[in-house]
């Protein structure tokens, strides 16, 4: 996925998804491809996307928990 597109996908600025994207490069999980003028990042293990599917489930655990301490009391303890 080229640096633009991952962009839109996040909505944020070129400079501060380059910059993301530098991180993620030195840490290893990504890899770049330059393409002319663009450069093309993949993931270099793609089970990291096990990680955010584990998390979005620990996520909504932990709401669904909170939700139910509640005990069905409306907002602010109402």
């Amino acid at each position: 996925m080229c640096v633009c597109d991952l962009r839109e996908l996040v909505g944020s600025d070129l400079s501060t998804v380059s910059k993301h994207l530098a991180v993620l490069k030195h840490a290893g999980v990504v890899a770049d491809e330059k393409r002319g003028s663009q450069v093309f990042y993949s993931l270099r293990c793609p089970c990291v996307t096990a990680f955010f599917t584990c998390a979005e489930s620990v996520l909504k655990k932990t709401a669904k928990d909170q939700r139910a301490s509640l005990g069905g009391r409306g907002r602010c303890g109402a």
